[in-house]
């Protein structure tokens, strides 16, 4: 995940820090010389880091911390005030969608950053708040861009538009007027990239912003690229103009450095973050939840969007119905499966838990392939096993286990784990406050 090196090396810091009573000077010093390196071993633009620590150690010498009951959460809360600065404030800077006319969105970007998949997830989501938009497919030179813009573009449930033998503006001008005759409220231009900035790439998009009146211009960066990340931001944002920034990649890289650059050398915010391949997978880049994050406090506000976005409120509430009565069957459990992974998998989950991040030594992919068995087990199981999980017997567990590939020993901890939760289920019925504070280390030895 994003920022796991980094997250790590500043909870070893910390963990230094409030070891220590009272803080002197030289213990901030070494402190503060112990985060540099951490920033940029996390490839941080060396300036970036350079002023963050200057910043954090002016203030971290003032009376609020030194003359503090508890001066190291003082300095980890500058931190964390630094950090929400540094990548752009409390608040997520958001797209505006005009009330009168389309609202033209142009996203530009090098070769491979996801661009063309970018559209489509941006498209959805627009979608799913209740907009009309409309992809625009204004890469004419690379082979296959307009067929993969079409494919993602219905996946994700979007219209695309394009026309053969004309140039990117033209297209993108007659599409304008497409959504305006056709009442689409937002359009996605996607522009051809190149594998390095050139000057017939800017001139392209120039002559893209002469021909329409974009509204929003976004970069789409691959979180991965480093430095190469920031530079390319400076070219692009010096010759087209930027809007904002979409960081994609934001969950395969442990470093995440360019998330804490950006701003600080572009001036211009990241509005979103790219956290896994699927259409769903484009969060709106809260500043103040990604220090969280780093500082392993967790992000507590985007779980809970996550778990409302993949639960439906009338769902739920038939589940814990269910459940409190004692009809809870292992179709209950494969849904409840899918909703965790709907949420981006157990590590994704885990890390946004506060002071979980970095410290669960959760190996993502074991868990994504256990789940994967479980739900093997279960559908082979038929419509009556499925209701009534009492009735399998070691006849038809090994029928189950030849069926899904699992070994029987794997479907008796399935069985184990649903009368586990059953009896748990019965106990809460009885006892509402039957578990306490031990209910996390009875749900944490239930799963594992």
């Amino acid at each position: 995940m994003a920022f796991e090196s980094l997250s790590t090396k500043l909870a070893g810091v910390f963990k230094k820090l409030r070891g220590k009573g009272k803080l002197s000077e030289q213990d901030i010093k070494d402190a503060m010389r112990e985060v540099r390196m951490a920033l940029l071993e996390a490839d941080v633009n060396y300036k970036v880091a350079k002023d963050f620590i200057a910043d954090v150690t002016q203030r971290a010498m003032g009376q609020e911390v030194m003359e503090s009951l508890t001066p190291a959460q003082q300095v980890i809360k500058i931190v964390n005030d630094e950090l929400t600065a540094l990548m752009g404030g409390d608040e997520p800077a958001r797209i505006h969608i005009k009330s009168k006319g389309p609202t033209i969105i142009m996203m530009c970007g090098l070769q491979g950053a996801g661009k063309t998949t970018h559209c489509a997830k941006l498209g959805k989501r627009f979608l799913k708040e209740g907009h009309r938009p409309l992809l625009v497919a204004c890469d004419i030179y690379r082979p296959a861009a307009v067929e993969q813009l079409r494919v993602v573009g219905g996946q994700a449930g979007v219209p695309v538009f394009f026309e053969e033998g004309q140039k990117p503006e033209a297209i993108a001008a007659d599409a304008c007027k497409h959504a305006r005759d056709h009442g689409n409220d937002v359009v996605i231009l996607d522009t051809a990239g190149r594998l390095h900035v050139d000057e017939d790439l800017m001139a392209e998009l120039q002559r893209i912003k002469a021909a329409v009146p974009v509204d929003e211009t976004l970069l789409v960066i691959d979180a991965m690229a480093g430095q190469d990340a920031v530079n390319v931001a400076k070219a692009f944002g010096g010759q087209t103009g930027l809007d904002g920034v979409i960081l994609t990649k934001l969950d395969g890289d442990t470093r995440g450095g360019a998330a804490l650059s950006v701003r600080a050398v572009t001036g211009k915010p990241i509005k979103f973050a790219g956290v896994g391949e699927k259409l769903d997978d484009l969060e709106v880049f809260h500043p103040g939840r990604m220090a969280g994050r780093i500082l392993g406090m967790g992000d507590v506000l985007t779980l809970i969007e996550k778990a409302q976005d993949a639960a439906d409120a009338k769902e739920a509430e038939q589940a814990a119905q269910r459940l409190l009565e004692n009809k809870f069957d292992m179709n209950d459990m494969l849904e409840q499966f899918q909703k965790v992974r709907k949420m981006g998998g157990m590590g994704a989950l885990v890390n946004m838990l506060p002071g979980a991040a970095g410290k669960v030594d959760l190996d993502e992919d074991a868990a994504a392939k256990q789940m994967a068995h479980v739900e093997a087990i279960i559908y082979s199981m038929t419509p009556a096993e499925r209701a009534k999980p009492a009735i399998i017997n070691p006849k038809r567990k090994r029928r189950i286990a030849a069926g899904s590939g699992t070994r029987v020993e794997d479907v008796n901890k399935l069985l184990r784990t649903y009368e586990q939760m059953t009896k748990m289920m019965r106990q809460l019925k009885k006892n509402p406050n039957a578990f306490g504070r031990g209910m996390g280390r009875r749900l944490g030895g239930l799963f594992g």
